[in-house]
């Protein structure tokens, strides 16, 4: 019996070793260390669903997702293949997993980490520098908040091949230790807000394949040396910052599949010579000031899948042998001045195929079709009305009053009645639409590189709430120009009201959130708004706003165009999420249509518009002779720097408001001439300032205010209703203030019972005011004059800066010497006043004059005899 049992033991035993055996080698052993590190990284991060019982490094729990879509992935992987079964952690990829976070420096814990991945989350804070210490291979920051500068210790990760930091806020300088990561193949800087140079060191990285720094604001020039990156295959430079020209040492990049570049500043330039780059299959030059014709080795890029040369100042003929270009899918050439005949492969085999805006010999064509010729032609581009449309004899019976266009959905009806014809025709790279009634719709471009659903070029979203939400669910989207005409309108002054709501960023904590979407809008051809950013203007995302502009309408058409200039993020929330979104269009003209019975035929109708020009030309005739433009180039400069898109009224409406300039109805002095009050017609209360027509530097104010102050729009500065240019009359009609200036209020014998809160509230609205002027508004703008008479209060008290006769554009934003000192005495800076050195912070000196005056209840200087002043600055001091 002992034998049997003592078998049975050593039995039992043998199979309990195997077993320990066997746990041992499916047991993995992630070091202390690295685990704790784990736990600050977590922390750091803000990722709260890592389970530490578990087997990390078998990607038990939460450590591994399974079946993850590859910009979802979460998954913490490690090296087993150390001595005694011993693990390493050596990537950690956590894409899309809403971390909202800081970056952590506990990743130097981790001394195996070679890859670290945080796309498209809501992480914040700055890249840690002691990142610089580590031996990554792939850093991915892409779509998250991270801001303050590209640390110059990343420079030291030698072993460093991808570097994506694009989609984020960094600000700053791009270091030039960058250049010292030779091993680089992926440097993705795009849409931040970095500055400076792109620094010579960039070009030691010759194992460069892709360099990305679109949607930036660097300076300088694009550096010659980017012929050292023999290996490059992508390079994307879209509204950087960087001016012209184009090296043509790109050629010799004969690797290069992928070149973008556009919206360069600086002066014309030919075509860059790209003879080398046959390899290339996306070619796009937008917006570069390319003059000169198209060079021949273009023909030879078979490849060739987009070429893209729009808003170039691009002449000549399209060559012959371009036909060999037939199998290119994407081919954009608008706004140029191609002339001579379309070629026919371009009519019958193109993809899709865009020529508006040239200045082709062949008449154009509205139908749809892949090729895009609208007002391609010389007759399209010299008329308002585009060939194609005034060639339809039945086109318009009579003129219109007003249209609504619910963009990019179906007709809706509003609570007052007004309806909004639908707009759900599907969009294209290359597409021309015209409606059953007094509209079309032109769009061009491709949305590059996008997960977007099929059809692009239309959206809707449910989350939207608010007042006349059905015009708001849906939006019509372009990735480059979207253009909208209205014909058969009478002319006269329309109002424009643009209706816009953002609906493709969410408004919650997550990457999606952080998308910026930007775009110029044009009227008339004029630009009313640069850089445009619905969310910014309406104060987040799905929330409805409208823009009003004034367009003065001469030959029965308008023109409202949007144009994505490169700025902005194009991949939150997916790729594709960029360019021109609008809502929903309405014009309205600001005249009572007329009655059937005094409808006027087409003959009348030329007939008086032919006067009109002609009274047009005289005025500015009579305006030169009575020496408004002291000389032709002057007289040029002038009507191109004034925007006419205000009212014009007639003198004979001014005389009725006014009671013919009754004395009665003066108000006060303007820098140049009385104030009148009045009333319109409709009620509305004006203001009139009358500027005397003698005196040149009167013409020259009168043209600088109206330029100015049309192009400003701001509850802190005063509205311009319109102007009178006839006779020898210059009138400005702006809102009429109820209660006058500040300097009235302050100082005269029957001042305003100003306590402190209304103090207060004049001051944060003034200094508001002159905020908008000297950052916010597109026109960058010194007032040159700010002073309590200058500020004018409404039946609120709201405060309103106002006379800018002699303000100044500061365009460069850099301090100058002024050879025209203007401003009031006791008012304008030492510098200013003195030296003529003249910046913003001239009016911010004039601002705190102001704001002693209104604090101390007394004038500066002495402006009145009756007055009790004396100079405040002095007295402070």
């Amino acid at each position: 019996m002992l034998v049997p049992r003592l078998l049975l033991l050593l039995l039992v035993s043998g199979v309990i070793c195997l077993a320990t055996v066997a746990s041992a080698e499916n047991t993995t052993l992630l070091p202390v260390d690295e685990v704790e590190a784990l736990k600050q990284v977590a922390e750091t991060l803000g990722k709260k669903d890592w389970n530490f019982s578990a087997d990390i490094c078998k990607g038990e729990s939460n450590w591994i997702t399974p079946n993850a879509s590859k910009d979802n992935t979460n998954a913490v992987s490690c090296d087993c293949s150390f001595p005694n079964n011993t693990c390493h952690v050596v990537s950690i990829i956590l894409k899309s997993q809403n971390l909202s976070g800081m970056l952590p420096p506990e990743l130097t814990n981790l001394p195996f980490l070679r890859e670290i991945d945080l796309t498209r989350n809501y992480l914040n804070g700055t890249i840690p520098k002691e990142w610089g210490s580590m031996q990554l291979v792939n850093i991915s920051l892409i779509g998250n908040r991270i801001s303050g500068p590209i640390p110059k210790e990343l420079g030291n990760i030698s072993t460093l091949a991808n570097l994506t930091l694009e989609y984020n806020q960094l600000n700053g300088t791009i270091p030039p230790e960058l250049g010292n990561l030779l091993k680089l193949e992926r440097l993705f800087l795009t849409s931040n807000y970095l500055t400076g140079e792109l620094p010579a060191e960039l070009s030691q990285l010759t194992s460069l394949r892709e360099l990305r720094v679109s949607d930036n604001q660097l300076n300088g020039s694009i550096p010659n040396f980017t012929q050292n990156w023999a290996n490059l295959q992508k390079l994307y430079i879209q509204a950087s910052g960087l001016s012209g020209p184009i090296p043509s040492c790109i050629a010799s990049l004969t690797n290069l599949t992928d070149l973008r570049i556009s919206d360069l500043s600086g002066n014309d330039t030919s075509f860059p010579d790209l003879s080398g780059a046959t390899n290339l299959k996306t070619l796009i030059l937008r917006n570069c000031n390319i003059t000169g014709q198209l060079p021949g080795f273009l023909a030879s890029m078979t490849k060739l899948k987009m070429l893209d040369l729009s808003f170039n100042k691009l002449t000549g003929p399209i060559p012959e042998n371009f036909g060999s270009l037939y199998h290119t899918d994407f081919i954009f050439m608008t706004g140029n001045f191609f002339s001579g005949a379309v070629p026919d492969w371009m009519l019958n085999e193109g993809q899709a195929i865009d020529l508006s805006y040239n200045n082709f010999t062949a008449d154009s064509n509205c139908q749809p079709r892949t090729t895009n010729l609208f007002a391609s032609t010389s007759e399209g581009n010299t008329s308002g009305l585009v060939s194609c449309l005034r060639n339809n004899p039945n086109l318009c019976p009579k003129s219109v009053y007003s249209i609504h266009i619910n963009c990019g959905g179906r007709q809706v009806r509003l609570d007052n009645g007004t309806t909004y014809e639908e707009d759900i025709q599907s969009g294209g790279p290359s597409n021309f639409f015209q409606s059953r009634s007094n509209w079309a719709v032109s769009s061009t471009g491709s949305f590059l590189d996008n997960a977007l659903p099929s059809d692009t070029y239309l959206w809707n979203s449910s989350t939207i709430s608010g007042n006349n939400i059905d015009l708001y669910r849906t939006a019509r989207l372009s990735p480059l120009s979207l253009t909208y005409y209205v014909y058969c309108l009478a002319n006269g002054n329309y109002t424009v009201n643009l209706h816009f709501a953002e609906i493709m960023f969410s408004g919650d904590r997550t990457y999606a959130s952080l998308g910026r979407r930007f775009f110029d809008i044009y009227i008339q051809g004029k630009l009313v708004k640069k850089d445009f950013n619905i969310e910014t203007e309406a104060g987040g995302v799905n929330i409805p706003i409208v823009r009003s502009f004034t367009a003065v309408v001469t030959d029965n058409t308008l023109e409202i165009r949007f144009f994505w200039a490169g700025k902005g993020t194009t991949g939150i929330p997916f790729r594709g999420v960029y360019g021109p979104l609008i809502s929903a269009i309405s014009v309205i003209s600001d005249s009572a249509p007329p009655s059937d019975g005094n409808s006027l035929h087409a003959g009348a109708v030329a007939g008086i518009i032919i006067a009109a020009l002609s009274v047009i030309s005289l005025v500015v005739v009579i305006l030169w002779w009575r020496g408004c433009f002291p000389w032709k180039d002057s007289m040029e400069n002038y009507l191109k720097g004034l925007d006419l898109h205000v009212k014009l009224f007639t003198l004979k409406q001014i005389k009725a408001a006014t009671n013919n300039f009754d004395a009665a109805n003066n108000i006060g002095e303007g820098g140049f001439g009385p104030v009148y009050k009045g009333h319109l017609k409709d009620g509305t209360i004006i203001a009139v300032k009358q500027l005397s027509s003698k005196s040149k530097q009167g013409n020259r104010e009168f043209l600088n205010e109206i330029g100015m102050i049309s192009a400003l729009q701001h509850p802190n500065l005063v509205k311009l209703y319109g102007c009178c240019i006839e006779g020898n009359q210059l009138l400005l009609v702006y809102e009429y203030m109820e209660n006058n200036s500040l300097s009235r209020a302050l100082f005269a014998n029957q001042k305003l019972e100003l306590d402190w809160p209304k103090r207060h509230n004049i001051s944060i609205g003034i200094a508001r005011g002159l905020a908008y002027l000297h950052e916010e508004s597109s026109l960058k703008i010194v007032h040159r004059d700010i002073k309590a008479a200058n500020v004018l209060l409404d039946k609120d008290l709201n405060p309103k800066i106002s006379d800018f006769g002699i303000a100044k554009l500061d365009e460069e934003e850099n301090t100058h010497i002024s050879t025209r000192i203007t401003g009031t005495t006791g008012y304008m800076a030492p510098e200013y006043a003195l030296n003529g050195h003249l910046t913003d912070k001239a009016d911010v000196y004039s601002f705190g004059v102001v704001l002693l005056e209104i604090v101390n209840g007394r004038c500066t200087t002495s402006i009145r005899t009756t007055e009790d002043c004396f100079n405040l600055t002095d007295w402070v001091n």
